[in-house]
């Protein structure tokens, strides 16, 4: 047992705290374990309950002392059953059990339906294999003794404490078999999101638009650092001891200037602006105090940063608070602003705070601080801040305004082809942050180099796969599917599926190809003909034609970076869900001619000569890194998370890179094929990185939005993976140590050229910022001032044009089944962004059901779902909530045509703000009884 499994499972206590039974578990215990420890977790779970006993169990296992007992606690749990909490703690890796816990919340739910409607004898049998079997034993016995009610709420109990990742699907198939009515209520979802959205009604998937933003904090600080464990002793506190490079960029923000700080990742930024923020506080005479807010562009860095300078400030008496997304409903802003000296925020709560005047002006703070500020431009909510800072500037408001600090390691130079464009790049930022000043180390780089390495940098152009058989037959089912919906057309005479999208030129296994498919999809959406149900059976079609198609796509993409058993395992897993999910004679049809080629693709997919050329180069540098180094430390960067995860699986199977013992690092949101890792698996993924010697490698993607601390590495391969400037210099500078090394390695030459530009427009930045730092004060204040007149004029000029209201009825139809769904006239606009329909008929066009994740949202609840109500469509329409005393219905446009009553034009809007109709009020006069709350 070392001292890292004995932290690693005190941090993971929670997860084992819900799942295990230790009275399951204690007859193996024995020998480390006496008689009356035994006796008192017994009594804990006859008292209190499983978990109670659980807790107790983990506090004596955590004493134990005695040699052997973490491997004799591994084998009790896979003797006993917990099979998936045996790999989790096994692997140190419990996203599998993480994506259970929606479907528990879900099942506690509709615990009072399952007990009253189930019958457990009759389908334990089917799901015996996700319990534990004393579990079973007692719920046949429960059943027996107290009533099939009991032995149905026994059965939710053990199921909510499954381990078995296959249990919600189990449960599902279980409950059809016995068609069961309880089975249309237990919605096995693939890849529910659980992500927050902007808008109430806004509830599908979105895809991320990344900006590479690593948070970065200086290894030898003297503040405590992330842990996965939260009952640590904290470290004594000691004052913070600034180098001379981080004085030097912190002297203009002191000396009282707006000032943009750029200084590479890895050199203390946050700690530069605790000295900028604690100089500022200080200059005020008694009497006067500052008031300092500081932005976070996502809530993980607004988390790490809130706790940083709570931690520095508070032992000088000054109140650190802060505000979220995720706490904006419960907290006041206002109150928050008044009562406290320095206020963390996520910018979007101080633009709506501005908006709805409940921060009447920015005048009310001395310094705001722009953490990762290259950020503000166009319609980010740094931004939107900024909008109001200059219209109170050039507006001639006597109202004083606050100091300016942006924080960045990358200005960027956008689309500048020259130094003189870059330039002009560089001030249209200041300008937008009203900074004179940019702020860069020149007379410390002596002393910034010990501290940040610039890592050699090596370009490795590998051959793709000469012959690629498994892409032949993909791309001929490809083929045959595009096939298959051109024919849909031939009869039409006039309509081709060519005719769908402007996109030409396009070929299987590329990003243009999934354009093409978006693009399809979105044209037959509005696809109109004579006969609706025609067109219906059309769109329907085509719906399902492209949906397979995407997932070929995918598996091409898979293959070209990966192994093809990756590649295949993902088609593979796609066609289960596709049998198990409906089966229509469309998918049966596309699922056979798949199966006639899965004996060939299995033989391919295994064939040693198919290896991917691109895998083998990957294992020549790392076995070549790690015999010259054995201490190496690694960070490989790839583009997407079914990547990580193919190539975690590689190394673990390639006897000669297993001893890496890879970890991996992916984002927060969730796609439709994988889930997010959370803010807590993150921090201890890169906590196991920085302490576990044994772990060698992490395998990560862009988490830059997560403002994540990634410990120092000495090689970084960027495997396929490029970017802008900004992406370029922050993901190069992960590798902090002395010689280290970073690799691009690719099949395309064109993403050499890419990184090689990137490389020409990094000296760009630096020869425009010298450039800059070089102008008079005057002249550069002048020339900031001219842009943000400009700017303003333009910006007015645009509020001015209105656009013209259609008062035109017109009907909303179902985008996938072009059903009617109601009238514009029929539509209600709640809390001035929220849309409901009024018109009684519109509850017998939609289906309901349980939200998978229902919240509260300031004056609205969550609680459902709704669907078109044909049953061949079921289209996501929005959801249902509680607003107030009622029930309404609450539609997303972009689930609907809108046509024009008149010309039968159909027209598909992705936001209500695109829709220009006559938007009426909601009135609670306006409202059914049937829309009253029971």
């Amino acid at each position: 047992m070392t001292a890292e499994q004995r932290r690693n499972l005190h941090a993971f206590r929670d997860y084992v705290r819900k799942i295990l039974d230790p009275t399951y578990i204690l007859s193996y215990m024995t020998p480390w374990f006496r008689d009356d420890v035994v006796q008192h977790i017994q009594a804990e779970k006859n008292n209190k309950g499983p978990m109670e006993a659980a807790s107790l169990f983990l506090q004596v296992l955590l004493e134990l002392q005695e040699e052997g007992w973490f491997r004799g606690f591994l084998d009790a749990l896979q003797q006993a059953g917990y099979s998936g909490l045996y790999e989790a703690i096994e692997s140190w890796d419990f996203q599998k059990i993480e994506k259970l816990e929606e479907y528990r919340l879900l099942l506690k739910r509709l615990q009072p339906e399952f007990k009253t409607t189930i019958n457990p004898e009759d389908i334990l049998p089917e799901i015996s294999g996700c319990l534990i079997n004393q579990e079973c034993e007692e719920i046949i016995q429960i059943s027996s003794n107290k009533g099939l009610m009991a032995g149905a709420e026994k059965m939710v109990e053990c199921l909510l404490r499954s381990d078995k990742e296959n249990w919600p699907k189990t449960l599902k198939l279980a409950l059809e078999k016995e068609e069961s009515k309880f089975s249309e209520l237990w919605m096995v979802e693939k890849g529910a999101e659980n992500v927050q959205m902007k808008d109430l009604e806004d509830d599908e998937m979105k895809t991320l638009d990344v900006h590479i933003v690593y948070k970065e904090e200086p290894e030898n600080q003297n503040r405590s650092q992330n842990s996965c464990s939260s009952s640590e002793v904290p470290p004594t506190y000691s004052p913070l001891k600034p180098r001379n490079y981080q004085l030097e960029l912190a002297l203009p923000a002191q000396k009282g200037k707006n000032t943009i700080i750029c200084a590479p990742t890895g050199c203390g930024k946050t700690f530069v602006s605790l000295l900028i923020c604690e100089h500022h506080l200080k200059r005020f005479p008694q009497g006067r105090k500052g008031k300092v807010v500081l932005f976070a562009v996502q809530v993980p860095l607004y988390e790490q940063q809130k706790s940083v300078f709570s931690e520095y400030f508070e032992r000088f008496g000054y109140k650190v608070s802060g505000i979220s997304g995720a706490t904006a409903d419960s907290i006041s802003a206002e109150q928050i602003v008044e009562n406290n000296d320095i206020i963390i925020l996520t910018p979007q709560i101080l633009v709506n705070s501005l908006k709805d005047g409940t921060i009447p002006s920015l005048s009310i703070f001395t310094l705001m601080i722009f953490d990762e500020c290259h950020n503000t431009n166009k319609h980010h909510p740094y931004n939107m801040i900024m909008f109001h800072y200059l219209d109170q500037k050039l507006g001639g408001s006597s109202d004083s305004l606050p100091q300016v600090i942006g924080l960045t390691a990358s200005v960027g130079v956008g689309d500048a082809k020259n130094t003189a464009e870059a330039t002009e790049y560089i001030c249209k930022l200041c300008a937008s942050l009203d900074t004179s000043v940019v702020a860069t180390v020149r007379d410390n780089l002596e002393e910034l180099e010990e501290v940040v390495y610039k890592p050699q940098k090596f370009f490795r152009k590998v051959e793709s796969r000469t012959t690629d058989r498994f892409k032949h037959i993909i791309s001929q089912l490809m083929a045959e599917t595009e096939a298959l919906a051109k024919s849909i057309f031939e009869e039409l005479g006039t309509v081709t599926l060519e005719n769908l999208s402007q996109i030409q030129n396009r070929h299987f296994g590329t990003q243009k190809y999934e354009q093409w498919i978006i693009a399809v999809q979105k044209a037959c959406i509005v696809f109109q003909m004579p006969d609706k149900e025609e067109e219906s059976r059309i769109c329907k079609a085509l719906f399902l034609y492209t949906s397979h198609l995407r997932k070929y796509n995918d598996a091409l993409i898979i293959n070209e970076d990966a192994r093809m058993k990756d590649a295949l395992n993902y088609l593979k897993n796609f066609f289960k869900n596709v049998r198990a999910a409906g089966f229509d004679a469309i998918e049966q049809d596309l699922t056979q001619r798949f199966e006639e080629k899965l004996l060939e693709l299995e033989g391919i997919s295994m064939d040693p000569s198919n290896e991917n050329a691109k895998l083998k180069d990957l294992c020549f540098i790392l076995q070549e890194e790690y015999h010259l180094n054995p201490e190496t430390r690694t960070i490989l960067f790839v583009k997407t998370r079914a990547l990580v995860d193919a190539l975690k699986n590689w190394i673990e199977e390639n006897p000669k890179l297993s001893f890496l013992k890879p970890g991996i690092l992916t984002g927060r949101g969730r796609t439709n094929q994988t889930m997010g890792m959370t803010l807590p698996a993150q921090k201890c993924a890169l906590d196991a990185f920085r302490t576990n010697r044994d772990s060698k490698i992490l395998i990560a993607t862009s988490v830059a939005d997560e403002g994540i601390d990634i410990a120092q590495c000495n090689l970084v391969i960027l495997y396929e993976y490029v970017g802008n400037v900004i992406k370029m210099i922050q993901t190069r500078g992960r590798g902090r140590a002395r010689g280290s090394k970073c690799f691009l390695l690719t099949s395309n030459a064109d993403v050499i050229e890419k990184e090689k530009l990137n490389i020409c427009k990094e000296k760009m930045m630096n020869e425009s910022i010298s450039r800059l730092q070089g102008w008079n004060e005057a002249v550069f204040k002048e020339k900031i001032r001219q842009i943000q007149i400009q700017e303003k004029l333009i910006r007015d000029n645009q509020g001015k044009v209105k656009p013209v209201v259609d008062k035109k009825n017109k009907k909303l139809l179902c985008g996938k089944c072009k059903t009617f769904a109601c009238y514009t006239a029929d539509i209600r606009v709640v809390e001035e962004c929220h849309f409901t329909v009024v018109r009684d008929a519109f509850r017998e066009c939609f289906v309901t059901k349980l939200h998978p994740r229902p919240k509260k949202f300031g004056s609205f609840e969550k609680k459902a779902k709704i669907f078109c109500a044909r049953k061949d469509c079921l289209h996501d329409w929005g959801i249902h909530v509680k607003y107030k005393t009622f029930e309404i219905p609450v539609i997303k446009i972009e689930s609907f045509v809108v046509e024009d009553v008149a010309t039968g034009a159909q027209t598909l809007y992705a936001k209500w703000k695109d829709f220009n109709f006559e938007k009426i009020p909601f009135d609670a006069a306006e409202m059914s009884p049937w829309a009253q709350e029971s």
